[in-house]
């Protein structure tokens, strides 16, 4: 062991110190891993599996992970904000480092040589002369039941043999071969299904509920009723699909909440009352005078998670106590909401991970397990798995908050930036349970005694930030400042959604930047270059722009390229993107060029992977996806109505990441998104010359733009 660290631990480590609860060592010959953070498609346990290796000196393949639970796994808060490699990986490669060097100090003891002349190679022990032991010779005699010691060291990156290198995914084969069941393929002993009936508008409650109507369905085991949360219980999920058919009949809704125009968000967002901030102010010593300001408004709809498997749970109650299967981003958090709800100690719950539909944010995944959760209190001892409808999924899972973000630049006489303002509308970006005193779960809000309507909160820029994260320019501009209004009005539950305020900040400032650019005839490319001394953001602009042939390339009629950049949250991942798309028809992606700096990558492909998905996803948003309503209903209720990007319509993608091994890890789960959204509305200029300041770009708003 070394000197102390001069670093804090990471944030994981700090709040569950003790070795053992990260990691065990077995004599069977395998390392078993527990980390807090869950699967969620984005490959992170691959890289976890690959840092614990790396630091062992043992093989992949003799890691085995479990899953994230409340019972097991270390208290790593949520899966969010592209932390699990930053955070979990730091805090992984601390315990397996601290581990190595207790498995080599015992056989040290046992050999009587000095700790530095043993090597290790996966996981056998070797000394001077013939003298060998192993890892799992000595599980019985190593205890790791001890808290963390800030003093060890990892191995530094060029001793590393497995981070750097592309991987395959350990979750895919069970996957493709269906040994790795999803939330929803689980059946355990003695399983009840269940259905939960949703308000016709967002607020209502029951006005009666005929019990009489529901006599005599078959295989129909209970009708759960709690104030204006109702739902059925059933022995078979057809029967379920009919007594939930029956239950919409007999059921009266009155009241509920009048809900915005669709069709002028913007307006909506600036007329509601709101908790206003300044996000960031600086001013120049030297000013320089203002001869004429640029203001645009640019805008983003409420969008869905979308996620292709609707929301699920299974929930049991035996004793008194609660045991929960949930694909939630943050066991810890669900559980301390379902205590609030249930009136329970935390220890009488436990919150197990299982994989279920991706959605990268907060989607009904939590919501659903406390639906579960009051359907099995009806039926003790029987689990009961309560599955969503896709209605439900489109329309009661919490949203992407809508925003509005208005720009205004100051010039000078000769069209230099003299001054920035930046100001943002938009309702809180974060409403995950197990946050506040009291839950933020849907159907709490619905019960006889209900609790308080949860409104969605924004982390401070330090924590992450939410309707301001990436608000402040990347680039050296003499003055700006940031203004956020967060709207207290919420008739739409809105919540974290992947990248959260980014989306909107960066599609505003970058295509602001490209507007700036038009409008003093500069090439987009060497006018950002002109603005920015971060050398990294300049490097992935430089790169993405090579990888397209900026400039150079043929233009085609109908087709026009734009480019983009952000630092995600400002503190994460760099991220140029360089789009083409095809306006000839509906505007379609065609091609994005991508370059990324994410410090180390453990995983390369892993990498890759995330900002393909993260840009793919963003071309749906840019281009597709809004949720519709009326003052009554959310309407866009299935994929007629809430259409997302088609497999035809994925575009070609080519992704640079650049070589940083030397410097910590960052995220890239979130890195693409704003970028790629930009950089499709500055094509769509660069195609038409003309501007579309709202999100999604449809033929009906490129049209109205040109008119």
């Amino acid at each position: 062991m070394s000197a102390a660290s001069t670093s804090a631990p990471p944030a994981g480590l700090a709040v569950t110190p003790v070795l053992s609860r990260w990691l065990s060592v077995s004599a069977q010959g395998h390392v078993t891993l527990t980390p807090g953070k869950v699967e969620i498609g984005q490959g992170i346990l691959t890289a976890l599996a690959q840092i614990c290796a790396d630091e062992l000196d043992i093989a992949i393949g003799r890691v085995r992970l479990v899953a994230a639970g409340t019972k097991t796994s270390p208290n790593e808060g949520v899966t969010s904000g592209s932390l699990s490699v930053s955070d979990c990986g730091r805090s992984v490669r601390q315990v397996a480092a601290e581990a190595r060097a207790l498995f080599l100090a015992e056989a040290a003891r046992e050999f009587s040589v000095a700790p530095e002349t043993l090597n290790v190679e996966d996981g056998v022990i070797t000394g001077p002369g013939n003298l060998a032991t192993s890892y799992w010779e000595l599980a019985g005699r190593v205890s790791l039941e001890r808290p963390a010691n800030p003093a060890t060291r990892a191995k530094p990156a060029h001793l590393r043999k497995l981070a750097g290198r592309p991987t395959p995914r350990i979750d895919i084969p069970g996957k493709v071969f269906a040994t790795r069941p999803f939330i929803h393929d689980l059946v355990l002993p003695g399983m009840l299904h269940g259905r939960v009936l949703r308000p016709p508008r967002p607020g209502a409650r029951i006005e009666s509920l005929d019990e009489a109507a529901m006599s005599g369905i078959p295989g129909l085991v209970a009708v759960v009723r709690d104030g204006s949360f109702t739902g059925v219980v059933c022995d078979t999920e057809i029967a379920a699909e009919a007594a939930l058919a029956r239950l919409a009949g007999a059921t009266r809704w009155s009241g509920g909440f009048p809900l915005p125009e669709e069709h002028d968000l913007a307006g909506w967002l600036k007329a509601q009352p709101a908790e206003t901030s300044i996000v960031d102010e600086r001013g120049a010593a030297h000013a320089p005078s203002t001869a004429r300001t640029l203001t645009r408004l640019y805008e983003k709809p409420f969008l869905a998670h979308a996620s292709i498997g609707p929301s699920c749970a299974i929930a049991t109650w035996r004793d008194g106590a609660l045991d929960v299967i949930s694909h939630s981003q943050g066991v810890f958090n669900l559980r301390a909401d379902l205590a609030l709800v249930f009136g329970l100690p935390e220890d009488a719950i436990a919150v197990a991970h299982a994989e279920g539909a991706g959605c990268y944010g907060h989607n009904g995944a939590d919501d659903a397990a406390l639906d579960a959760c009051l359907l099995a209190r009806a039926v003790a001892g029987r689990p009961v798995r309560l599955r969503w409808s896709r209605a439900d999924e489109l329309a009661a899972s919490p949203m992407g908050a809508a925003m509005a973000v208005e720009i205004a630049v100051d010039l000078t006489e000769a069209g230099e930036i003299a001054g920035w303002r930046h100001e943002i509308w938009s309702n809180g970006h974060v409403g995950r349970p197990g946050r506040a005193a009291t839950p933020a779960l849907l159907a709490a809000f619905d019960l006889e005694t209900p609790f308080p309507r949860y409104i969605a909160q924004d982390p401070p820029l330090a924590g992450g930030g939410g309707a301001q994260r990436n608000a402040l320019p990347l680039y050296d501009f003499p003055a700006w400042r940031i203004v956020k209004n967060r709207v207290l009005e919420m008739p739409l539950r809105t919540s974290a959604m992947r990248s959260l305020g980014a989306i909107g900040n960066v599609f505003a400032i970058e295509s602001m930047m490209d507007e700036l650019a038009a409008e003093r005839g500069e090439d987009p490319l060497a006018f950002r270059l002109r603005h920015l001394a971060d050398e990294r953001a300049r490097d992935v602009l430089k790169q993405a722009a090579a990888m397209a042939g900026w400039g150079t390339a043929a233009r085609a009629e109908g087709r026009g390229r734009g480019l983009a950049l952000a630092r995600y949250k400002d503190t994460g991942a760099w991220c140029a993107v360089v789009a083409e798309i095809d306006v000839t028809r509906d505007p379609r992606a065609t091609r994005l060029w991508i370059a990324v700096d994410v410090g180390e990558a453990i995983n390369p492909d892993g990498v890759i992977n995330q900002i393909e998905g993260g840009a793919i996803q963003a071309v749906s948003w840019a281009l597709k996806e809004a949720i519709g309503f009326n003052r009554e209903a959310v309407t866009s209720v299935s994929w007629e109505s809430y259409p997302i990007l088609r497999f035809s319509e994925v575009p070609q993608v080519e992704v640079a990441v650049m070589p940083r091994a030397e410097l910590a890890p960052l995220g890239a789960g979130e890195a693409a998104q704003g970028p790629t959204a930009a950089a499709l509305a500055n094509a769509v200029h660069a195609a038409l010359g003309v501007r579309v300041r709202q999100t999604p770009i449809t033929r009906e708003r490129i049209i109205a733009a040109m008119e």
